[in-house]
């Protein structure tokens, strides 16, 4: 008679986006279809197919730089998607975090690679600043309705970046979270924005 091991359920990713990235991206979109599908409807001669051109290659790229990106971090791997990139960071591989003027990951090997979906607010970080700075105004330790000390205020960038900090400390070292990185090019993003590129010049060449 044998016992069969089951393995323990995978936590779900964590997943970090900008959701004021999505809205306007989807604005833009929408805006898009609304002035292109009119001209396509009530264009004449080549004004139909130069719009078609045109939405087949912007479209891609707003939803690149805006819906796409996304950060998604679980107990083994950071697996990042960026607008023309997909980066599958397993926790062993990486070697740290820098937030700067952007936030970026950096594997073993020096290799930076961009979190596009989580962007710093400077704005934000000064506004934790003057929070701070009004907490602690007078020497005092600011305490919360317990009686600890309250942690320091932080943007909220930059407390996803200490979230992945504490998530890659905790899990660098663990069987599962061995590997190297691996990356793959966007080409449902790229292929369809490369047509309307080339279709645009053929119109334009053709006058």
């Amino acid at each position: 008679m044998t016992s069969s091991q089951t393995t323990p359920p995978q936590a779900p990713d964590r997943i970090y986006r900008s959701p004021a990235g999505i809205a306007g991206g989807v604005a833009l979109i929408l805006m898009g279809a609304w002035l292109g599908g009119d001209a396509v409807v009530n264009g004449e001669g080549r004004t139909p197919w130069t719009v078609l051109a045109v939405l087949l290659f912007v479209v891609p790229i707003v939803v690149a730089f805006t819906i796409r990106p996304a950060v998604f971090g679980n107990e083994d791997r950071l697996r990042v998607r960026n607008p023309f990139r997909d980066i599958t960071l397993p926790w062993a591989a990486v070697s740290g975090f820098r937030s700067g003027y952007s936030n970026e990951v950096f594997d073993e090997a020096g290799t930076k690679y961009q979190l596009w979906s989580i962007p710093v607010s400077l704005r934000g970080r000064r506004k934790a600043q003057r929070q701070q700075l009004r907490a602690t105004k007078g020497g005092r330790t600011p305490t919360g309705a317990s009686g600890l000390p309250v942690t320091e205020p932080r943007s909220p960038g930059d407390q996803i970046m200490d979230e992945l900090r504490e998530l890659h400390g905790t899990r660098a070292e663990a069987e599962t979270s061995q590997g190297t990185p691996t990356t793959r090019w966007a080409y449902e993003i790229i292929a369809p924005a490369f047509a309307g590129a080339v279709l645009l010049v053929v119109l334009i060449a053709l006058g």
